[in-house]
């Protein structure tokens, strides 16, 4: 039986926000000269874990429809090329977690609702691409983050998954996907575990240890 252990990016594996606020900012200012003003930090880590196309409709919601679409796209390539010099906070134990949960036989994966490019420039930051199986984002799919699990899950043959996520969508995604959840308390999201009955983490070096639990994999785990 492969299990799969899939992984969010912003808010678990590391904190980029004030680098995307720094390249936005810059791409604002460039090219954006309707919108005069910048992105504050609230602003930028509140719509962390949201689809690009929402993040648009958000942000630029003074622009019209056509504009706003075209503003996206140029700033999520700036974005990409920007933290590839500039790389966000890869959180402590990353690495060496990801390297444990290999030993433990775990099929590691990320999924996120970013643009292509971003969890490449995660895996360059944090040198951990041989560690990680297979990864999907909103730019590859252009569905929600439920639809990106479960193809994830689908395409590397799990059997059993768990997502780990911070935030209250990660929670409703890895529901809708069928996975198990575990709640990354150190990110950026809100979850009740006790209320949604998940487990959580203050950190991810303490992954390993909740992942041995077997009831968070036989309740929520199959994603067949």
């Amino acid at each position: 039986m492969k299990k799969g252990v899939i992984l969010d990016v912003d808010g678990t594996l590391w904190d980029a926000v004030h680098v995307i606020m720094d390249s936005w900012n810059a791409y604002r200012k460039m090219a954006v000269p309707e919108m005069p003003g910048a992105f504050r930090y609230e602003e930028i880590s509140g719509i962390l874990g949201k689809t690009m196309t929402e993040i648009g409709d958000i942000c630029f919601a003074p622009l019209d429809p056509e504009r706003r679409r075209a503003v996206m796209e140029e700033i999520m390539e700036y974005e990409v090329l920007y933290l590839r010099e500039h790389p966000g906070k890869v959180y402590p134990g990353v690495k060496k977690t990801l390297e444990r949960l290999n030993d433990l036989g775990y099929s590691i994966t990320i999924v996120s609702n970013c643009q292509k490019g971003y969890i490449e420039d995660f895996l360059l930051a944090s040198e951990t691409e041989r560690l990680i199986e297979d990864h999907v984002c909103f730019g590859d799919t252009l569905q929600k983050k439920s639809f990106s699990i479960r193809l994830c899950a689908e395409r590397n043959h799990l059997d059993q998954a768990v997502y780990v996520g911070d935030t209250a969508g990660d929670l409703i995604s890895a529901r809708e996907a069928g996975c198990g959840f575990v709640y990354a308390r150190y990110g950026f999201g809100s979850v009740d575990p006790e209320k949604e009955g998940v487990p959580a983490v203050d950190s991810f070096t303490e992954l390993p240890e909740v992942l041995e639990c077997e009831d968070l994999w036989k309740v929520r785990g199959t994603c067949s």
